[in-house]
């Protein structure tokens, strides 16, 4: 029994060369007329007109090399950002609350279990996932039991006064 030994080029098949074919029937492609320009060449010399300086004028600030303009920067004179008073506080770890007052929800005629899903239902609130507290200006009718992550004082004593109940929810 004779076995031919084969190898990987007999194996592998063979690249074909592809021939770019151009349709007859299109131009030779060129750029628009003055669509390229040439780079300038700088600092090669007297005669390319860009020579000495390279551009960059005699002396001062600009001229030197590692020069680079800050943001803001204004040229000596005081920033804006600087100038601008800054007055006040701003707390950093203030909390951001949607706000319903007591005569929205009567408004609205809501009764029973006051929940966020159904804030958002009634359209009081816009969204579900910023935390949402209820004042007391305006009164209620109805007996409500509502389900929040925060409530002014009097308007838990107005809630808890025509029989409801307030239960506070867990902040994320």
């Amino acid at each position: 029994m004779n076995q031919e030994k084969l190898s990987i080029s007999d194996i592998k098949p063979k690249k074909i060369k592809k021939k770019l074919v151009r349709s007859e029937n299109l131009p030779p492609l060129k750029p628009f007329l003055n669509s390229k320009f040439k780079k300038k060449r700088i600092g090669r010399g007297e005669g390319s007109g860009r020579g000495k300086t390279s551009g960059r004028g005699n002396k001062g600030q600009k001229s030197r090399t590692g020069y680079s303009k800050k943001i803001g920067f204004e040229g000596g004179q005081m920033p804006l950002y600087k100038r601008i008073p800054k007055r006040g506080f701003n707390n950093p770890f203030s909390k951001e609350y949607q706000i319903v007052n007591l005569f929205m929800i009567e408004k609205k005629g809501l009764s029973g279990e006051i929940t966020i899903d159904t804030l958002k239902e009634s359209g009081l609130i816009k969204k579900k996932d910023i935390p949402v507290k209820i004042l007391g200006t305006g009164d209620i009718s109805n007996v409500i039991n509502v389900k929040v992550h925060s409530i002014s004082k009097t308007a838990k004593e107005k809630i808890e006064a025509k029989g409801g109940k307030v239960e506070l929810l867990e902040q994320k």
